[in-house]
Protein backbone atom coordinates (compact mmCIF):
# COMPACT_ATOMS: atom_id res chain seq x y z
CA UNK A 1 0.00 0.00 0.00
CA UNK A 2 1.58 3.39 -1.07
CA UNK A 3 -0.62 5.90 -1.43
CA UNK A 4 -4.20 6.93 0.71
CA UNK A 5 -7.34 8.94 0.80
CA UNK A 6 -6.27 11.01 4.05
CA UNK A 7 -3.20 12.27 5.57
CA UNK A 8 -1.88 14.31 8.37
CA UNK A 9 0.72 16.58 9.06
CA UNK A 10 3.33 16.56 11.50
CA UNK A 11 1.87 19.25 13.64
CA UNK A 12 -1.40 17.64 13.36
CA UNK A 13 0.24 14.64 14.99
CA UNK A 14 2.06 16.36 17.82
CA UNK A 15 -0.76 18.44 18.58
CA UNK A 16 -3.57 15.34 18.75
CA UNK A 17 -0.71 13.17 20.52
CA UNK A 18 -1.19 10.60 17.48
CA UNK A 19 0.96 7.48 17.64
CA UNK A 20 1.84 6.17 13.81
CA UNK A 21 2.62 2.78 13.29
CA UNK A 22 6.38 2.35 13.17
CA UNK A 23 7.26 -0.99 13.63
CA UNK A 24 7.02 -1.79 9.90
CA UNK A 25 6.25 -4.02 7.74
CA UNK A 26 2.57 -4.39 9.16
CA UNK A 27 -0.23 -5.80 7.40
CA UNK A 28 -3.04 -3.36 7.73
CA UNK A 29 -7.09 -4.79 7.44
CA UNK A 30 -10.88 -3.99 9.04
CA UNK A 31 -11.80 -5.20 12.49
CA UNK A 32 -15.34 -3.69 12.17
CA UNK A 33 -18.35 -3.06 10.69
CA UNK A 34 -19.55 -4.14 6.82
CA UNK A 35 -15.49 -3.41 5.43
CA UNK A 36 -14.26 -6.71 7.14
CA UNK A 37 -16.70 -9.36 5.23
CA UNK A 38 -14.26 -7.95 2.03
CA UNK A 39 -11.87 -9.25 3.41
CA UNK A 40 -9.22 -7.19 2.21
CA UNK A 41 -5.66 -6.46 3.44
CA UNK A 42 -2.74 -3.92 2.60
CA UNK A 43 1.03 -4.82 3.42
CA UNK A 44 2.53 -1.06 4.25
CA UNK A 45 5.98 -0.34 4.69
CA UNK A 46 5.55 3.38 5.33
CA UNK A 47 4.67 4.45 8.89
CA UNK A 48 0.77 5.12 9.09
CA UNK A 49 -2.53 6.11 11.37
CA UNK A 50 -5.35 4.12 12.13
CA UNK A 51 -8.55 4.09 13.09
CA UNK A 52 -10.71 1.96 15.85
CA UNK A 53 -12.29 0.10 12.73
CA UNK A 54 -9.01 -1.72 12.01
CA UNK A 55 -6.18 -3.36 12.99
CA UNK A 56 -2.55 -3.78 12.06
CA UNK A 57 0.20 -6.91 12.36
CA UNK A 58 3.58 -5.72 12.65
CA UNK A 59 5.72 -7.84 11.42
CA UNK A 60 9.05 -8.72 13.06
CA UNK A 61 12.09 -8.19 10.47
CA UNK A 62 14.00 -11.19 12.07
CA UNK A 63 11.25 -13.81 11.19
CA UNK A 64 8.72 -12.53 8.21
CA UNK A 65 9.62 -11.96 4.98
CA UNK A 66 7.01 -8.86 4.28
CA UNK A 67 6.14 -10.01 0.58
CA UNK A 68 5.87 -13.96 2.18
CA UNK A 69 3.44 -12.30 4.99
CA UNK A 70 1.27 -10.48 2.28
CA UNK A 71 1.22 -13.68 0.10
CA UNK A 72 0.08 -15.92 3.37
CA UNK A 73 -2.61 -13.24 4.73
CA UNK A 74 -3.54 -13.25 1.44
CA UNK A 75 -4.83 -16.76 1.90
CA UNK A 76 -6.42 -16.00 5.38
CA UNK A 77 -10.00 -15.82 5.84
CA UNK A 78 -10.67 -13.12 8.13
CA UNK A 79 -14.83 -13.02 7.90
CA UNK A 80 -13.96 -17.13 9.67
CA UNK A 81 -12.86 -14.96 12.70
CA UNK A 82 -16.30 -12.69 12.78
CA UNK A 83 -18.50 -12.63 16.21
CA UNK A 84 -22.08 -13.10 15.95
CA UNK A 85 -23.35 -9.44 16.92
CA UNK A 86 -24.70 -6.14 15.47
CA UNK A 87 -22.09 -5.41 13.72
CA UNK A 88 -19.43 -8.09 12.55
CA UNK A 89 -15.91 -7.72 14.37
CA UNK A 90 -13.26 -9.90 15.95
CA UNK A 91 -10.42 -8.42 18.57
CA UNK A 92 -6.42 -9.00 18.42
CA UNK A 93 -6.52 -12.51 20.12
CA UNK A 94 -7.98 -14.11 17.35
CA UNK A 95 -5.49 -13.48 15.29
CA UNK A 96 -2.73 -14.08 17.77
CA UNK A 97 -4.20 -17.11 17.85
CA UNK A 98 -3.71 -18.27 14.24
CA UNK A 99 -2.30 -21.46 13.80
CA UNK A 100 0.66 -21.59 10.51
CA UNK A 101 2.77 -23.32 8.80
CA UNK A 102 6.18 -21.24 9.09
CA UNK A 103 8.84 -21.83 6.68
CA UNK A 104 12.42 -21.01 7.48
CA UNK A 105 13.41 -17.00 6.77
CA UNK A 106 15.49 -18.42 3.84
CA UNK A 107 12.36 -20.89 2.37
CA UNK A 108 10.55 -17.12 3.16
CA UNK A 109 12.07 -15.14 1.18
CA UNK A 110 12.17 -17.75 -1.81
CA UNK A 111 8.53 -17.92 -1.82
CA UNK A 112 7.86 -14.28 -1.56
CA UNK A 113 9.97 -13.26 -4.24
CA UNK A 114 8.02 -15.84 -6.30
CA UNK A 115 5.02 -14.24 -5.52
CA UNK A 116 5.89 -10.87 -6.13
CA UNK A 117 7.11 -12.01 -9.81
CA UNK A 118 3.78 -13.62 -10.35
CA UNK A 119 1.94 -10.42 -9.36
CA UNK A 120 3.95 -8.63 -12.15
CA UNK A 121 3.44 -11.36 -14.47
CA UNK A 122 -0.32 -10.62 -13.89
CA UNK A 123 -0.11 -7.08 -13.68
CA UNK A 124 1.41 -7.20 -17.50
CA UNK A 125 -1.29 -9.95 -18.73
CA UNK A 126 -4.48 -9.04 -16.80
CA UNK A 127 -5.94 -7.32 -20.38
CA UNK A 128 -4.18 -9.42 -22.49
CA UNK A 129 -6.28 -13.12 -23.90
CA UNK A 130 -5.02 -16.39 -22.40
CA UNK A 131 -5.87 -19.09 -25.10
CA UNK A 132 -2.49 -19.45 -26.10
CA UNK A 133 -0.67 -18.22 -22.93
CA UNK A 134 1.32 -20.95 -20.91
CA UNK A 135 -0.56 -23.06 -18.08
CA UNK A 136 1.39 -21.66 -15.75
CA UNK A 137 -0.15 -18.11 -16.04
CA UNK A 138 -3.05 -19.20 -17.65
CA UNK A 139 -4.67 -21.43 -15.06
CA UNK A 140 -2.97 -19.23 -11.83
CA UNK A 141 -4.26 -15.88 -12.84
CA UNK A 142 -7.57 -17.00 -13.73
CA UNK A 143 -7.84 -19.12 -10.09
CA UNK A 144 -6.22 -16.85 -8.60
CA UNK A 145 -6.91 -13.65 -9.59
CA UNK A 146 -11.12 -14.14 -10.97
CA UNK A 147 -11.38 -10.20 -12.00
CA UNK A 148 -9.25 -11.24 -15.19
CA UNK A 149 -12.17 -13.58 -17.07
CA UNK A 150 -12.71 -12.07 -20.24
CA UNK A 151 -11.62 -15.47 -21.85
CA UNK A 152 -13.83 -17.72 -19.81
CA UNK A 153 -16.88 -18.13 -19.78
CA UNK A 154 -19.24 -16.82 -16.91
CA UNK A 155 -21.87 -19.32 -15.75
CA UNK A 156 -24.48 -19.30 -12.48
CA UNK A 157 -24.29 -23.11 -11.39
CA UNK A 158 -27.91 -23.51 -11.05
CA UNK A 159 -28.08 -22.77 -15.19
CA UNK A 160 -25.46 -25.70 -15.92
CA UNK A 161 -26.60 -28.73 -12.64
CA UNK A 162 -29.61 -29.50 -10.32
CA UNK A 163 -28.72 -27.64 -7.24
CA UNK A 164 -30.78 -30.16 -3.87
CA UNK A 165 -30.31 -31.72 -1.12
CA UNK A 166 -31.69 -35.11 0.08
CA UNK A 167 -34.77 -36.69 1.87
CA UNK A 168 -34.46 -35.96 5.62
CA UNK A 169 -32.76 -39.05 7.88
CA UNK A 170 -33.45 -38.97 11.37
CA UNK A 171 -31.58 -39.46 14.15
CA UNK A 172 -32.82 -42.52 14.81
CA UNK A 173 -32.20 -43.84 12.14
CA UNK A 174 -28.10 -43.53 12.79
CA UNK A 175 -26.15 -46.61 12.90
CA UNK A 176 -22.40 -47.92 13.24
CA UNK A 177 -21.87 -49.92 10.21
CA UNK A 178 -23.61 -49.72 6.78
CA UNK A 179 -23.40 -46.72 4.54
CA UNK A 180 -21.56 -43.66 5.00
CA UNK A 181 -23.69 -40.67 6.42
CA UNK A 182 -21.38 -37.61 6.17
CA UNK A 183 -22.55 -34.31 8.17
CA UNK A 184 -21.16 -30.60 7.40
CA UNK A 185 -18.58 -30.73 10.37
CA UNK A 186 -17.18 -34.15 8.37
CA UNK A 187 -16.77 -32.34 5.21
CA UNK A 188 -14.46 -29.69 7.31
CA UNK A 189 -12.66 -32.51 8.45
CA UNK A 190 -11.95 -34.00 5.54
CA UNK A 191 -10.76 -30.46 3.99
CA UNK A 192 -8.18 -30.66 6.51
CA UNK A 193 -7.09 -33.60 6.55
CA UNK A 194 -8.19 -35.17 9.62
CA UNK A 195 -10.10 -37.65 11.17
CA UNK A 196 -13.85 -37.00 12.49
CA UNK A 197 -14.59 -37.34 16.33
CA UNK A 198 -16.88 -40.28 15.14
CA UNK A 199 -18.11 -41.74 12.19
CA UNK A 200 -21.82 -42.06 10.88
CA UNK A 201 -23.93 -44.58 9.01
CA UNK A 202 -27.12 -45.56 7.85
CA UNK A 203 -28.60 -48.98 6.75
CA UNK A 204 -28.41 -50.56 3.70
CA UNK A 205 -32.37 -51.00 3.65
CA UNK A 206 -32.66 -46.50 4.39
CA UNK A 207 -30.11 -45.56 1.83
CA UNK A 208 -31.68 -47.69 -1.15
CA UNK A 209 -35.50 -45.97 0.40
CA UNK A 210 -34.17 -43.06 0.78
CA UNK A 211 -32.30 -43.02 -2.64
CA UNK A 212 -35.34 -43.70 -4.90
CA UNK A 213 -36.53 -40.68 -3.40
CA UNK A 214 -33.74 -37.93 -3.64
CA UNK A 215 -31.36 -39.82 -5.75
CA UNK A 216 -27.43 -40.76 -5.43
CA UNK A 217 -24.41 -39.02 -5.34
CA UNK A 218 -22.69 -39.71 -8.30
CA UNK A 219 -18.66 -39.18 -9.75
CA UNK A 220 -18.09 -35.85 -10.31
CA UNK A 221 -20.64 -34.56 -7.75
CA UNK A 222 -20.17 -31.78 -5.25
CA UNK A 223 -21.29 -31.26 -1.86
CA UNK A 224 -20.78 -28.20 -0.16
CA UNK A 225 -21.50 -26.76 3.70
CA UNK A 226 -24.38 -24.90 4.18
CA UNK A 227 -23.90 -24.27 8.11
CA UNK A 228 -21.20 -23.62 10.47
CA UNK A 229 -17.90 -23.27 8.59
CA UNK A 230 -19.66 -22.39 4.79
CA UNK A 231 -18.70 -23.39 1.68
CA UNK A 232 -16.43 -26.08 2.00
CA UNK A 233 -16.36 -28.32 -1.05
CA UNK A 234 -16.52 -32.11 -1.07
CA UNK A 235 -15.90 -34.03 -4.31
CA UNK A 236 -17.02 -37.48 -4.51
CA UNK A 237 -14.67 -39.48 -6.37
CA UNK A 238 -16.02 -42.91 -6.95
CA UNK A 239 -19.62 -44.86 -7.04
CA UNK A 240 -19.23 -46.06 -3.31
CA UNK A 241 -22.79 -45.43 -1.36
CA UNK A 242 -22.67 -41.96 0.43
CA UNK A 243 -25.74 -40.05 1.98
CA UNK A 244 -25.78 -36.72 3.82
CA UNK A 245 -27.49 -34.51 6.20
CA UNK A 246 -30.20 -32.36 4.55
CA UNK A 247 -30.31 -29.16 5.35
CA UNK A 248 -26.80 -29.13 6.45
CA UNK A 249 -24.66 -29.50 2.73
CA UNK A 250 -26.07 -28.60 -0.85
CA UNK A 251 -25.73 -31.19 -3.46
CA UNK A 252 -24.38 -30.25 -6.46
CA UNK A 253 -25.45 -32.96 -9.01
CA UNK A 254 -22.87 -32.20 -11.55
CA UNK A 255 -22.46 -35.70 -13.15
CA UNK A 256 -19.47 -34.27 -15.41
CA UNK A 257 -20.76 -31.20 -16.57
CA UNK A 258 -17.74 -29.19 -15.63
CA UNK A 259 -14.43 -31.43 -14.98
CA UNK A 260 -15.01 -32.48 -11.09
CA UNK A 261 -11.75 -31.46 -9.55
CA UNK A 262 -11.70 -28.25 -11.60
CA UNK A 263 -15.22 -27.11 -9.79
CA UNK A 264 -14.07 -28.82 -6.58
CA UNK A 265 -10.95 -26.25 -6.52
CA UNK A 266 -12.98 -23.10 -7.84
CA UNK A 267 -14.68 -23.17 -4.58
CA UNK A 268 -11.69 -22.59 -3.09
CA UNK A 269 -11.06 -19.20 -5.37
CA UNK A 270 -11.88 -15.97 -4.49
CA UNK A 271 -15.08 -15.65 -6.76
CA UNK A 272 -17.02 -18.39 -5.20
CA UNK A 273 -15.90 -17.16 -1.77
CA UNK A 274 -16.64 -13.81 -2.03
CA UNK A 275 -19.76 -14.47 -3.04
CA UNK A 276 -20.88 -17.21 -0.58
CA UNK A 277 -19.55 -14.65 2.30
CA UNK A 278 -21.95 -11.93 0.48
CA UNK A 279 -24.86 -14.52 0.36
CA UNK A 280 -24.64 -15.40 4.06
CA UNK A 281 -25.19 -12.10 5.33
CA UNK A 282 -24.07 -9.73 7.96
CA UNK A 283 -24.19 -9.92 11.64
CA UNK A 284 -25.88 -13.05 12.03
CA UNK A 285 -24.94 -17.02 11.90
CA UNK A 286 -24.41 -17.21 7.97
CA UNK A 287 -25.88 -20.23 6.10
CA UNK A 288 -24.95 -20.75 2.41
CA UNK A 289 -28.75 -22.08 1.03
CA UNK A 290 -30.13 -23.94 -2.47
CA UNK A 291 -31.00 -20.88 -3.36
CA UNK A 292 -27.79 -19.16 -3.26
CA UNK A 293 -25.89 -22.36 -4.59
CA UNK A 294 -28.13 -22.23 -7.76
CA UNK A 295 -26.58 -18.08 -8.20
CA UNK A 296 -23.25 -19.22 -7.41
CA UNK A 297 -20.68 -18.11 -10.01
CA UNK A 298 -18.35 -19.37 -11.95
CA UNK A 299 -15.54 -19.25 -14.41
CA UNK A 300 -15.38 -21.25 -16.70
CA UNK A 301 -12.83 -22.68 -19.89
CA UNK A 302 -13.29 -25.37 -22.18
CA UNK A 303 -13.55 -28.72 -20.97
CA UNK A 304 -9.48 -29.97 -21.67
CA UNK A 305 -8.54 -26.78 -19.90
CA UNK A 306 -10.87 -27.40 -17.11
CA UNK A 307 -9.09 -30.94 -16.49
CA UNK A 308 -5.85 -29.90 -16.60
CA UNK A 309 -6.70 -27.25 -14.07
CA UNK A 310 -8.10 -29.56 -12.02
CA UNK A 311 -5.04 -32.04 -12.18
CA UNK A 312 -3.13 -29.04 -11.70
CA UNK A 313 -4.09 -28.66 -8.59
CA UNK A 314 -4.97 -31.96 -7.37
CA UNK A 315 -0.54 -32.34 -7.98
CA UNK A 316 0.00 -29.40 -5.80
CA UNK A 317 -2.35 -30.99 -3.27
CA UNK A 318 -0.70 -34.12 -3.57
CA UNK A 319 2.72 -31.67 -3.05
CA UNK A 320 0.93 -30.26 -0.10
CA UNK A 321 0.19 -33.62 2.04
CA UNK A 322 3.72 -35.11 1.59
CA UNK A 323 5.35 -32.09 2.66
CA UNK A 324 2.94 -31.37 5.66
CA UNK A 325 3.41 -35.54 6.70
CA UNK A 326 7.48 -34.83 6.44
CA UNK A 327 7.18 -31.67 8.47
CA UNK A 328 4.99 -33.40 11.41
CA UNK A 329 7.79 -35.84 11.46
CA UNK A 330 10.54 -34.00 11.76
CA UNK A 331 9.39 -31.38 13.83
CA UNK A 332 6.92 -31.27 17.03
CA UNK A 333 6.29 -28.15 18.87
CA UNK A 334 7.06 -24.71 17.93
CA UNK A 335 10.17 -23.31 17.61
CA UNK A 336 11.25 -19.71 17.78
CA UNK A 337 14.16 -20.18 15.74
CA UNK A 338 13.58 -18.05 12.97
CA UNK A 339 16.13 -19.79 10.90
CA UNK A 340 14.79 -23.23 11.78
CA UNK A 341 15.23 -25.29 8.33
CA UNK A 342 11.75 -26.96 8.62
CA UNK A 343 8.83 -25.82 8.46
CA UNK A 344 7.11 -25.17 12.02
CA UNK A 345 3.61 -25.56 13.44
CA UNK A 346 3.13 -22.14 15.53
CA UNK A 347 1.03 -19.78 17.15
CA UNK A 348 0.94 -16.27 15.18
CA UNK A 349 1.94 -14.55 17.87
CA UNK A 350 5.31 -16.16 18.63
CA UNK A 351 6.57 -14.51 15.18
CA UNK A 352 4.92 -11.55 14.97
CA UNK A 353 5.46 -8.16 17.44
CA UNK A 354 2.29 -6.63 17.66
CA UNK A 355 -1.19 -6.69 16.52
CA UNK A 356 -2.24 -4.06 17.06
CA UNK A 357 -5.92 -3.31 18.46
CA UNK A 358 -7.84 -3.15 16.59
CA UNK A 359 -7.13 -8.48 13.97
CA UNK A 360 -8.48 -19.79 11.60
CA UNK A 361 -7.11 -19.37 8.32
CA UNK A 362 -6.46 -21.20 5.75
CA UNK A 363 -2.77 -22.33 6.10
CA UNK A 364 0.25 -21.77 3.77
CA UNK A 365 0.05 -25.06 2.56
CA UNK A 366 -1.05 -23.70 -0.94
CA UNK A 367 2.10 -21.20 -1.06
CA UNK A 368 4.28 -23.86 -0.63
CA UNK A 369 2.83 -26.22 -2.75
CA UNK A 370 3.06 -24.18 -5.96
CA UNK A 371 6.53 -23.02 -4.82
CA UNK A 372 7.61 -25.96 -5.18
CA UNK A 373 6.09 -27.13 -8.22
CA UNK A 374 7.17 -24.16 -10.36
CA UNK A 375 11.02 -23.96 -8.95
Amino acid sequence: MTVANNYVTAEQIADHRWSPITELPAIFFAKVGAAVMLNRKRLCRFPFLLDNNTMAYSLSPTKWDADFAKALFGTVDLTSLVQVGALPSYNAGDVESMEIYLPSLLEQEQIGAYFKHLDNLITLHQRQPFLHSSPEISLTVQLIHPFYTSSWEQRKLGEMMNVTSVKRIHQSDWTDSGVRFLRARDIVAAAKNEEPDDYLYISKEKYEEYSALSGKVGVSDLLVTGVGTIGVPYLVRNLEPLYFKDGNIIWFQNSGKIDGKFLFYSFSAEQIQGFINESAGIGTVGTYTIESGKKTPISLPNQIEQARVGEFFQQLDNLITLHQRKGKAAVTGCSNDANNSKGVYCKARDFGYKCYKKAKSQQIRCLIAVFIFFV
